[in-house]
């Protein structure tokens, strides 16, 4: 390829030369020597090294680094840590700056408060970063299970993650919270906007809702109709459907209870017709309240 001379007309080479840049360029044309190499690592070799010499250093100080903490305890830790900021710097100055940074495993809701907690921005020094004290502060996010983090040189970082799954929106003294599948709140969703997940209600219904959502989502028909789970004294459920149906069922053999409903509905569509309440607390029968029935205790159907 022809030499450009900065300042200066060019020099034509013969076809298919490849000789190295003419010796009578100007002195501010330090970027046409020969050896220059464009990029990123570039500036390395202004110091006599190469991007694969550079990557090698780089690593080597990170393993000293860590072997000094391992053998010396805080102190060397400390220590570590102010000389891995200077390297970072020195690093940095080669190409070793954060360009971009990779969330894995995580929803679009959940990537956003971990990159907020992530606390990391463009062009900060990759060797600087402490791998620990970032991760420690993406587990502190309410969506995150598990998290683990990746350097790769020269500029960039992976965050993996195992995210909280969401399983009801939990209400309880006038809050509402989502809850995942052990009861614990994720304090970072918004309930306002989870109007795709069931509605549990009542105190100890965050503990124990892991255990009836199954049994409710395997009967659709019933599913569809649910607009809450009431916890009754914290010792058994209500079902409170759409159409203002109330179905009561056992403290014990929730199963059996659904069982049971289902099978008056195969023969009634008790369903669809709708009605005031089902009581299927007692194991023995069926008690059904019409809508228009005030005084009665219902009808009452075999629970066979």
């Amino acid at each position: 390829m022809p030499a450009a001379l900065r300042g200066g007309a060019q020099s034509k080479a013969k076809p298919r030369a490849k000789a190295p840049a003419s010796p009578r360029k100007s002195r501010g044309s330090s970027k046409a020597q020969a050896g220059y190499t464009p990029g990123k690592l570039g500036a390395a070799g202004r110091l006599g090294l190469s991007p694969t010499h550079a990557l090698i250093a780089a690593g080597g100080v990170l393993a000293v680094m860590a072997v000094v903490a391992l053998a010396t305890g805080d102190r060397a830790e400390r220590l570590g840590q102010g000389v891995q900021g200077a390297v970072g710097q020195q690093f940095a100055s080669l190409g070793f700056r954060l360009n971009a940074v990779h969330v894995q495993g995580a929803s679009p809701a959940a990537t956003a408060d971990i990159l907020s907690a992530a606390g990391v921005y463009k062009d900060q020094p990759v060797l600087g970063l402490d791998l620990e004290a970032l991760r420690a502060r993406v587990e502190s996010v309410g969506w995150v299970e598990e998290a683990q983090i990746v350097r790769l040189l020269p500029d960039t970082l992976i965050i993996a993650i195992s995210e909280r799954r969401q399983l009801a929106v939990w209400q309880h003294n006038g809050a509402s919270r989502v809850i995942d599948a052990d009861g614990r709140v994720i304090p970072e969703a918004n309930p306002l906007r989870a109007a795709n997940l069931p509605l549990v209600v009542g105190q100890g219904a965050d503990q124990h809702a892991a255990a009836i959502l199954p049994r409710i989502a395997a009967r659709p028909r019933l599913m569809s109709r649910v607009e809450a789970l009431v916890r009754v004294d914290d010792r058994r459920w209500d079902l409170r459907l759409k159409d203002g149906s109330l179905v009561q069922l056992p403290a014990v053999d929730e199963e059996a209870a659904l069982i049971q409903l289902e099978q008056l509905d195969q023969r009634s569509r008790i369903l669809e017709l709708g009605f005031a309440r089902i009581d299927l607390r007692d194991p023995t029968m069926v008690a059904v309240r019409p809508r228009d029935q005030v005084r009665s205790s219902g009808l009452v159907a075999d629970g066979a």
